[in-house]
């Protein structure tokens, strides 16, 4: 049987709605952290500063997966390799819900890190390779509003069923649902068909530049660094946002919950409003 050479209109949009999807899913673990950790802190009893252990180890997994992302897409496709890193990111949150002892709970936050990796960097390269700039906005628009959900799904768990464990498992379950979805559609994500003019098209798989060569590249490390300046401010603020209102300020859980949420939505707002600026100097 041979592989499906092109997609319809109807096929390409579905694929489009479930990269949104997983980039949501995809969010929302990091939206949930920030509002569980006084709790897990209190379950496990831990000093306030052993959440480091647990962001090392979920970064280290994602670079490693996000790395080593072409490899593992030339060897599963991207269908497989989304499958396999939501099933993967899947059984680590849900996991997090069954272990006993803190050191459990910070490897499964590798396996997580992995799976987010491969999720984020294999989703990246196929939508700017076949879709374009303008719907990456879009899909990290979509990662925004994951990570403003997982506050409010964290604070609903917490104030309505007193269990930080609830949050993890209705995300860890969505991921399950999002995996059996990329497997079942495992052929679509095979196809070549892209709704750009042939000359338009950039495959973004095709390059193989050695890791040597790319180091070499001074704008590489001024982007490295850029990246971690970013990334840890950002995710630093949200990540301490609920514990400094709570333990701090005392203020009630379902304020600092919604409080926690908005920053994020601020992240998603500041993506629609690049998206809108980018289509208007395109008109």
């Amino acid at each position: 049987m041979t592989a499906i050479t092109k997609t319809s209109p109807r096929s390409r949009l579905g694929l489009i709605v479930l990269a949104y999807i997983a980039f949501i899913s995809l969010g929302m673990p990091d939206g949930l952290f920030g509002v569980a950790w006084p709790s897990i802190r209190e379950d496990f009893l831990l000093r306030l500063d052993s959440v480091g252990a647990f962001f090392f180890a979920g970064t280290t997994g994602y670079m490693l997966s996000s790395f080593f992302s072409g490899k593992i897409i030339q060897r599963l496709g991207v269908g497989g390799t989304l499958a396999a890193s939501c099933a993967l990111t899947a059984s680590a949150l849900l996991g997090y819900t069954l272990v006993p002892s803190w050191w459990m709970m910070v490897s499964l936050a590798v396996a997580s890190g992995l799976g987010a990796g491969a999720i984020d960097a294999g989703l990246n390269t196929y939508v700017a390779s076949h879709f374009g700039e303008g719907l990456m906005q879009w899909l990290h628009a979509s990662y925004g509003f994951g990570v403003t959900l997982g506050p409010i799904i964290m604070t609903t768990g917490l104030n309505v069923f007193h269990s930080w464990r609830l949050g993890y498992q209705v995300v860890g379950g969505a991921q399950l649902l999002l995996a059996a979805s990329f497997l079942l559609t495992i052929r679509m994500w095979q196809s070549s068909g892209v709704p750009h003019a042939p000359e338009q098209e950039r495959h973004l798989m095709d390059y193989h530049t050695p890791f040597r060569e790319t180091l070499r590249q001074p704008v590489v490390w001024l982007n490295l660094l850029m990246f971690f300046l970013y990334t840890g401010a950002e995710f630093s603020f949200g990540s301490w946002t609920y514990s400094l209102l709570t333990l701090s300020r005392n203020v009630p859980v379902e304020v600092a919950g919604l409080w926690a949420g908005s920053y994020w939505a601020t992240f998603t707002l500041g993506r629609v409003c690049s998206r809108a600026a980018l289509a208007s100097q395109t008109c």
